[in-house]
């Protein structure tokens, strides 16, 4: 992933050449050499033709709050950079090493959801099936390129900033697969957008975009919440013009979250690493250290909740130090208030889903 005009250049080739063989297994299913399995049970696949930093956790979540009051909800993730193998029911007690970030994220937050992980979603579902054979829905964690599985319902997410109509393959640029990967889309959220986009900006994307005629566009942004501590969810940090900040990250994409921090606090120091990274008592110790140097009387060290997953394992250290770390949360909200056409398109997918 290379910003420099020259150096995309020069792995212009590299990329050619990584192009050609996703571009071949990707005719061989459009052929039919290679198929795709459907299953009994409703899919929906959440993911980019990206490499992180577009929002799916976020947008899971929410298919999860619009979902779970009717339906037995299932989710099922590769569960990245975790140290085991193999088919797992994800429990809140479980860490961040057993399960993965994003997994033991959605478990902890939404208990009553049969939350997995599995390196080939196509042995999953029948594995969440049999085990739980009341399960009505199955959503598959960045699955868009995970073609042995065919979802009834494609949703393809890509960032405003950088969409993928003005991306690059890799390693020149993002892209995990050619632009045209899109057209296999239901849907197309237009992710992390400004809170105040106008509708100017968002019909000149959306002919940037191109979409097909079966393809709905639509816009999303994140909604931040009050920061919790993390030692104690039940108190809340006032966020306040007089508050300094040390934001400690490992997500593929801060600038989104660095907007919003830098619109709510006064000053905003960043400690941050790369994604799902898993924190060292090295890492810990330049937090205090940093955290030391900042001279305002009102300080507070905040994490996403995704970090905040691999983070746990120094609480004792944050509660001996007494370090101020919060949470942030947040919620994926539609702009134009077209969240009620996306909740309708979902929810008819499901009411006319045929095995």
């Amino acid at each position: 992933m290379v910003n420099s005009t020259v150096a995309k250049l020069l792995l212009a080739p590299v990329s050619l050449l990584y192009g050609m063989g996703v571009g071949f297994r990707n005719w061989a299913y459009r052929r039919g050499i290679l198929r795709g399995i459907s299953f009994s049970v409703p899919v929906i696949s959440v993911g980019n033709l990206s490499v992180g930093g577009a929002g799916k956790t976020p947008h899971i979540e929410y298919l999860i709050r619009l979902l779970n009051p009717y339906l037995n909800l299932a989710t099922l993730s590769r569960g990245y950079r975790r140290k085991t193998r193999g088919f797992l029911v994800v429990r809140p007690e479980m860490t961040v090493e057993e399960v993965g970030d994003e997994p033991l994220q959605y478990a902890r937050k939404f208990p009553d959801v049969t939350v997995t992980v599995v390196e080939e979603r196509a042995f999953g579902i029948p594995e969440i099936v049999g085990r739980r054979p009341d399960t009505q829905l199955v959503l598959l964690d960045d699955a868009f390129q995970h073609r042995a599985v065919q979802p009834g319902l494609n949703i393809l997410l890509t960032q405003y900033e950088l969409p993928f109509t003005r991306d690059y393959l890799l390693p020149s640029g993002r892209l995990r697969e050619w632009r045209s990967g899109y057209e296999r889309a239901d849907v197309i959220i237009v992710s992390k957008c400004p809170p105040d986009l106008d509708r100017a900006a968002a019909d000149a994307l959306v002919e940037e975009i191109q979409p097909l005629a079966h393809q709905r566009v639509f816009f999303s942004y994140y909604d931040y919440g009050a920061p919790y501590y993390m030692l104690d969810p039940r108190y809340r940090l006032r966020m306040e013009e007089g508050i300094d900040v040390l934001l400690i990250s490992a997500i593929a994409n801060t600038d989104y979250l660095l907007q919003h921090l830098r619109s709510a606090a006064r000053t905003v120091r960043s400690l941050e690493y790369a994604d799902h990274h898993y924190f060292t008592g090295n890492d810990i110790s330049n937090l205090q250290r940093r955290f030391a140097e900042m001279s305002g009387r009102h300080r507070a060290i905040i994490t996403t909740e995704k970090d905040a997953t691999r983070l746990e394992a120094y609480r004792e250290i944050f509660a001996t130090e007494k370090l101020p770390v919060f949470v942030l949360p947040l919620e994926v909200k539609f702009h134009f208030g077209e969240g009620a056409a996306f909740d309708e398109l979902v929810k008819d997918y499901l009411l006319n889903f045929r095995a």
